[in-house]
């Protein structure tokens, strides 16, 4: 059984719709960012740098307990156990893991600063909310690029590199975006949408 601590953030669902689609049996446990749940010492001991999400699988690789965190690591981690999600031919698999890095590395940080900005921010600075929205334009335009021609990120199927995207740029109106300049992008995300497990996975913490 693997024990999933997590939040409703784009991060968190990540790792909802990946268990779901994997279909690998797991608790759910609310880690609530509002309420500083994340610097409890008992959360830190799963997960030092007090984010979410992060799991427990007590059946690991070696049959003893294992923690994870990092959103990209469980990823990976959840694939290799279940099978699913991530090719064994190295080129395909190489394929979706760097659309996974790139997601890791561009849209969550370049998304999570524009919300900020646009957000979150005491004050409004113009400079930073032109930068990072313009950035999101960038990112959306590679992944256009991508998606015009192949039907998923890292590949003809889907895969974890999808999972990682999908919850921060299903939602990019809310940074300034026209999804009409993204068709491909737009397809992309409608097609995902339409899947049970995803849809499951969006709805993992309602009710706890």
């Amino acid at each position: 059984m693997i024990d999933l601590y997590s939040w409703t953030t784009p991060n968190g669902h990540k790792i909802h719709i990946m268990l779901e689609e994997t279909g690998l049996p797991y608790r759910a446990h609310k880690v609530d960012l509002g309420k500083g749940e994340q610097f409890r010492p008992e959360y830190l001991a799963i997960n030092p740098n007090n984010k979410i999400p992060a799991i427990v699988d007590a059946d690991g690789p070696d049959g003893k307990p294992i923690s994870v965190f990092e959103s990209g690591a469980i990823l990976i981690y959840l694939a290799e156990k279940s099978g699913k999600f991530l090719p064994t031919d190295k080129r395909r698999r190489y394929d979706v893991l760097q659309w996974l890095m790139f997601q890791m590395g561009s849209i969550g940080p370049m998304y999570g600063q524009a919300w900020h900005f646009r957000s979150a921010a005491p004050e409004r600075l113009p400079y930073a909310v032109d930068r990072y929205t313009k950035e999101v334009t960038r990112l959306l335009k590679v992944m256009d690029l991508r998606l015009g021609t192949s039907a998923y990120l890292g590949d003809a199927e889907f895969s974890i590199a999808d999972i990682a995207a999908w919850p921060w740029v299903k939602g990019s109106e809310k940074y300034g975006q026209d999804m009409r300049d993204f068709p491909h992008v737009s397809r992309w995300i409608n097609a995902i949408a339409a899947r049970p497990g995803v849809q499951r996975g969006l709805r993992a913490l309602d009710d706890i």
